[in-house]
């Protein structure tokens, strides 16, 4: 086996991410191009696909098989994220809380 890389680092050519996932590159570049998924660059631009943005790639096709539409997953994809963001800063301000005397 090969090297443990952090979840965000991007190590899959889109090729790769296109048989991990079961997408077609064109379009994992639509979904690129709407905003659904960031994979990183190299210098000479080519995609570099993380194992966050695969697991993302296949919250998007549940999204899509379960009849959204890209515009509907880009909302869901939002909202997940902010609910995400909330729980935390709830999190944090209840050890906030806790920690008073």
């Amino acid at each position: 086996m090969g090297p443990d890389f952090p979840p965000d680092r991007g190590v899959y050519g889109i090729s790769v991410a296109a048989e991990l996932t079961g997408v077609n590159p064109q379009n994992l570049r639509s979904y690129e191009a709407r905003g659904l998924v960031a994979p990183t660059r190299t210098e000479g631009g080519t995609r570099r696909y993380s194992a966050d943005d695969v697991s993302r790639i296949q919250r998007i096709t549940t999204l899509l098989a379960a009849g959204l539409n890209l515009a509907g997953i880009a909302k869901v994809l939002y909202l997940e994220a902010e609910t995400h963001r909330l729980h935390g800063e709830i999190a944090r301000l209840r050890d906030r809380e806790a920690s008073r005397p």
